[in-house]
């Protein structure tokens, strides 16, 4: 606990400390960035070489104590396996596999930093490398996301049974079942398929399937909602961040989902709170997702920031 003096003065016996805290900090910038309302910070470690801890990550992140955002975006990275590495940070301060609007607004950022042109490029995710490209008025970011699969030993999925793709099974809740599918782009989802949509069955349903038993890494969740062959609708829960107005891996594990169930064609549409996406998915449930990516602005940390009170 930080003491003060009569005078409203720091005690000098932590004033040196908090001095050095500020002269590393006032050069922290970070680029904030949303994509459908799903916003980032971009911090670039070429400028300063700063490994974030958990309780770092969730103070930045913070919407009252922090700068604000769904997460934190460390890149470019080295990496031996694509043009560029990222590290994506929850807010709640573990890692995540991939996030499709991550690595639009990851993107968006190389191209306004003028690291990369028009010509496709590739990104080393912990959920897989991935392709990206940048429409040259920067209105569109496409990113090939992967493969979906729906195998319990991949997704993973800890439930009773031989090993198989999980489709239409139940799951027990505190006090509600669902019918749902598991899937995976590189990061886990619950898919739930309703006839009726809303924001309540997120917020409510979300924490509980995030944390069910069936997902020993915790799960991404979408409630979703067939519209046409062409259209869906989904509402988010995001493992490590909460209600999310879109989600670019959560469209496309939807989106498969929707595939799966013969319920659409290649091309989907998702609607969510936040937008849309576009997505074109083939018959092995390869995704291409395309949408955009809004910079925000520059924001630089300051000393006080992750002091403690």
């Amino acid at each position: 606990m930080i003491r003060q003096l009569s005078s409203g003065c720091l005690t000098a016996k932590i004033l040196p400390s908090i001095n050095a805290l500020s002269r590393f900090l006032l050069s922290m910038n970070f680029e904030k960035y949303h994509a459908l309302g799903n916003d980032y910070l971009v911090y670039d470690p070429r400028k300063i070489n700063h490994s974030f801890t958990e309780k770092e990550i969730i103070r930045i992140c913070h919407r009252n104590f922090g700068l604000g955002s769904d997460g934190i975006l460390v890149g470019p990275l080295p990496t031996n396996r694509a043009d560029f590495g990222l590290q994506i940070l929850n807010p709640d301060g573990s890692e995540a596999e991939k996030s499709g609007n991550g690595l639009r607004i990851f993107a968006r950022y190389l191209r306004d930093a003028k690291l990369v042109g028009q010509n496709t490029f590739s990104v080393d995710t912990l959920g897989g490398v991935v392709s990206c490209e940048v429409s040259k008025d920067i209105s569109t970011i496409s990113v090939e996301m992967g493969q979906v699969s729906f195998h319990s030993d991949i997704i993973p999925v800890s439930i009773a049974g031989d090993p198989r793709e999980v489709l239409e099974e139940n799951i027990v809740l505190s006090d509600a079942n669902f019918s749902y599918y598991g899937a995976t782009i590189g990061n886990p989802h619950c898919v739930v398929p309703v006839d009726e949509l809303n924001e309540s069955l997120a917020k409510k349903y979300g924490p509980e399937l995030e944390n069910h038993p069936n997902f020993p890494n915790r799960t991404n969740v979408q409630f979703l909602k067939i519209l046409d062959r062409n259209r869906i609708k989904i509402e988010i829960w995001e493992r490590g961040a909460g209600y999310t107005l879109a989600s670019g891996s959560s469209s496309s594990a939807a989106g498969a989902v929707a595939r799966k169930m013969g319920a659409c064609d290649a091309d989907i549409t998702v609607e969510m709170p936040g937008g849309e996406i576009q997505l074109h998915i083939d018959d092995q449930f390869n995704v291409l997702m395309k949408g955009p990516a809004t910079r925000v602005g520059q924001m630089i940390l300051n000393d006080e920031c992750l002091l403690p009170f």
